[in-house]
Order: C-alpha cells, then structure tokens, then sequence
C-alpha cells in the first residue's frame, strides 16, 4: 500500500500538488508509524517519557506526521526502504530536540522538585557522556548498518519484517546487524564495565 502511494507521488511530480497524496500515504501508514515511534521513545528516550515531559507515542506522532509532511515537499522517497529511512530520521530529529530542550530546562525543574526529590539522587533528565558517546556512535554507523541497528535493535522490529521494510534478504539484515554491533564494539569498547576481580 506504502509503495503504491510512492509510485502516485512520483508519477504525479510537478504535475500536481503532493500534498493529497502524502497525507493519504501518511495516514495508510499511521499503524506502523505509531508503532516505531513508541518502540524508539520507550527504548531509547525513555527519559521522555517520564515527568516532567510524560511525552506519549500519539503526541510524538503528531510531530513526526507534521514533520514528514514538510519534507515530503521537497524530499519524495522512491521505494518503502527510503519512506521509513526518511521518517526515521525525522523520529531521532524530534526526540532529539525534545531531549535538547529537557535538557536546557533541568536547572528550573530542579529546583522546583528539590523540595520532594530524595537527597541525592541523580537527575534522570540529562544524558550522560557514556549515553551522548552511544548515540554518537549509532549515528556515525554507515547508513545500511544503521538503518539494521535501528529497527531491529531499538525500535524493536523482527528481523523478517525488517527485511520486507529495506528490501533485502534475512541474512543481509542479519549480517548488517552483525556488522553494526562489530563496529558499536570497537568504538565504545572501553565503556564496557571491567571485570570484578578475584577475592
């Protein structure tokens, strides 16, 4: 259904306004949409989705499906695989920001709670240098790796529907994603706890 509405909007360019046809793709592909964007926010940005932000999927959601419709005036993906590249992107982009501005308003809403926090406890709104390095490190994946990393790793997707979404064999997802975890490893290698020692 996704790949039919692709090939409307290609057909249609520059002869007619996109806009009908990205907010019928948009809303064939909703379901799915909703799906990623809870898998991406509880797996990755779970911080988010705590107070003071309590942000949900549905208003995630509607951010993404406003951004999406922005850059599909400009961007029109050709095939599935680059629909959901393009709205991933754009899913990272708003939690990202989401995340930026939390992390710019930590000092007030701290304040605010320290009457009721527990003395001590650590803030759980900014991120850490270990969390920034990983995020770092994810994004500077190639792009094939990357794309396998995230629907199978962080937003959660089976390796086989993974593969209908990119367009290629199991085992090539499966090797992407070998190759993803090969490479996170040498570079945060030293983020890994040491060993206990021996009593």
């Amino acid at each position: 259904m996704v790949q039919r509405y692709l090939d409307e909007l290609a057909a249609a360019e520059g002869d007619a306004p996109a806009d009908p046809i990205v907010r019928e793709l948009l809303a064939q592909a909703v379901n799915r949409l909703h799906v990623l964007c809870a898998a991406l926010l509880h797996r990755s940005y779970p911080r988010l989705a705590r107070p003071p932000l309590n942000l949900q999927p549905e208003e995630m959601l509607s951010s993404v499906v406003e951004r999406l419709l922005k850059a599909m005036r400009e961007v029109h993906p050709r095939t599935v695989r680059q629909f959901f590249a393009l709205a991933n992107q754009h899913m990272r982009w708003e939690l990202n920001d989401l995340a930026r501005r939390l992390d710019k308003e930590a000092p007030a809403v701290e304040m605010r709670e320290s009457f009721i926090a527990a003395p001590g406890e650590p803030s759980a709104s900014q991120l850490s240098v270990g969390a920034r390095r990983i995020f770092e490190a994810i994004e500077g994946l190639p792009e094939d790796e990357r794309e396998v990393f995230s629907l199978v790793r962080i937003q959660g997707m089976p390796q086989t529907e993974a593969a209908q979404v990119l367009g290629v064999a199991v085992k090539t997802v499966q090797r992407r994603l070998n190759r993803s975890l090969v490479l996170l490893s040498q570079t945060l290698g030293d983020l890994q706890p040491a060993p206990r020692e021996q009593l």
